[in-house]
């Protein structure tokens, strides 16, 4: 390809998942011209955003605020359900608690103030956005769902659904979509302005000039050499979760070009995984490895012990970093547990056809099912903990129920249900990683800091490789959200600068 196929853009976005998406529009809707350079061939585009279910974590006050983002939502729906409401103040605090009060103030108040008028701007670029009846409600008194957790709204089509209505949008904004075109270094001018990018398309080495950068390519989650150094020993041995492309070149060039380490380098998003999951994301697959109805059972590891306290909160708030723990256990794995009772409300994850299950009717067979587990401990385990639940505390899945354990090692706080009816069914799961945490610092215009606390000229960033905002942990539905408010942001920034210049 001739370099005069790229043109002469204003910025030059690197990525094409949801936050260079909206870097992408944000600087055209604001009179530069962009292009986009994306790693991955166009059957596996759009970074991890295409692997997700599409839930986005937004601030909105009542229905009539859901209905701006879901004008589908019928009068019907809106007296009969109970969405709910989740305030500023209900994301400040989730964010505070999850991140142990760690995240960057500024960048958590930007991204909480500007959620609800980013997904706004994105349905009005054709994103389409519907009820999360199917993850995030439960129904109560009949047929009356009632939402939990903060998270009502997610993207039609989920991940791919989003990352091919962004792509429409940039299409009919004049953005056009360079695929199989990693971009591997800055380029920068005598006094330090980044004035393009060296590429690589299709194997051959191309400098693109532009007058500015926006670097939205993913953190360093599928670089099993950058996981270990960062994220400890066998980090190595976790299964990527969503795209391979994610090696964390992003945040290499930019720190090459004088950027500010920042956020939390040793910690990342990780969730239970089916243990035969392949290495990297399956896009047939998408996000159904994941197996997260573990807060209604229990899991066991190798030694057939109970490690974790699965009703610690409702899974929006523990599924991100219960990975790590699954990580952390001998030989990396463990089995999920349920009987009868909960089976038939299991996620429909639990359904697929590529799944690691076991299946009995009595316990004592379950447990001789459980390949790598001490069978005769895990039985004792199992009748410690029947006998140790509250059963006169009601079951009930749409609030944190205090239905507990007592008197045991790990106690479960909420949930605990007694495995006691057949059959039962158990699936192993091992770590799946999604994003790293650590990453560059960035300006309240998304441009990238230099070591001294001042913007790089001509550079910004977006997305997973942005640090400071996730520490330990993470709020379900909250890094599409962070995607789309901050690559908004760089994009609108990198106009300005294009602008000054």
């Amino acid at each position: 390809m001739s370099i005069s196929e790229f043109g002469n853009p204003d910025v030059i976005v690197v990525g094409a998942g949801n936050a260079a998406a909206c870097a992408a529009l944000a600087a055209r809707e604001n009179g530069a011209s962009a292009i986009m350079l994306e790693a991955a061939p166009i059957e596996d585009c759009g970074g991890n955003s295409r692997y997700t279910a599409g839930l986005m974590r937004v601030v909105y006050n009542g229905v009539d605020d859901l209905a701006q983002l879901i004008p589908d939502l019928t009068d019907e729906e809106k007296k009969t359900h109970d969405y709910g409401s989740y305030t500023s103040e209900n994301y400040f605090d989730d964010m505070g608690r999850i991140t142990q009060y760690r995240t960057d103030p500024d960048l958590c108040e930007t991204l909480i103030s500007r959620s609800f008028e980013t997904l706004v701007w994105l349905r009005k670029k054709g994103v389409k956005f519907q009820a999360s009846y199917g993850r995030q409600s439960y129904k109560v008194d009949g047929n009356r769902f009632k939402f939990w957790g903060g998270l009502a709204a997610e993207t039609w089509g989920g991940g791919p659904g989003l990352v091919d209505n962004e792509h429409k949008a940039c299409a009919r904004a004049g953005i056009k979509i360079f695929y199989e075109t990693p971009a591997v270094a800055l380029l920068t001018d005598d006094d330090g302005r980044v004035v393009g990018v060296r590429a690589k398309h299709q194997g051959t080495n191309v400098d693109i000039r532009a007058r500015a950068v926006v670097l939205a390519c993913g953190g360093f989650e599928s670089n099993a050499e950058m996981r270990t150094r960062y994220l400890g020993p066998g980090w190595d041995l976790a299964k990527v979760r969503g795209t391979r492309f994610n090696t964390g070149l992003g945040i290499k060039m930019a720190l090459e070009a004088g950027a500010l380490s920042y956020g939390h380098w040793s910690g990342c998003h990780a969730v239970g995984w089916d243990l035969n999951a392949p290495p990297f994301g399956d896009l047939t697959v998408g996000d159904s490895f994941q197996k997260h109805s573990y807060p209604w059972g229990i899991m066991v590891n190798a030694r057939g012990e109970r490690f974790v306290d699965e009703g610690a909160d409702f899974r929006n708030y523990t599924y991100a970093k219960y990975g790590r723990v699954i990580l952390e256990q001998p030989s990396m794995f463990a089995w999920q547990i349920f009987d009868a009772k909960i089976i038939p409300v299991l996620r429909d994850e639990y359904r697929i056809k590529r799944v690691t299950k076991v299946r009995a009717d009595t316990l004592e067979e379950l447990v001789k099912k459980l390949d790598g587990v001490d069978a005769e401990a895990c039985l004792r385990e199992l009748k410690e903990y029947n006998k140790a639940v509250r059963t006169d505390i009601p079951f009930n899945m749409a609030v944190k129920d205090g239905r507990c354990t007592v008197g045991l090692r790990v106690n479960k706080s909420n949930w605990a249900n007694t495995l006691d009816q057949p059959p039962f069914e158990a699936y192993a799961v091992t770590c799946g990683v999604t994003f790293s945490f650590g990453g560059v610092k960035i300006t309240n215009d998304g441009a990238v800091e230099d070591t001294a606390g001042k913007p790089i000229p001509g550079l910004f960033a977006a997305g997973e490789l942005v640090g400071g905002i996730f520490y330990h942990n993470y709020p379900g539905g909250t890094g599409l959200t962070s995607g789309a408010v901050f690559g908004k942001i760089a994009g609108t920034g990198a106009a300005a600068y294009v602008k000054r210049k």
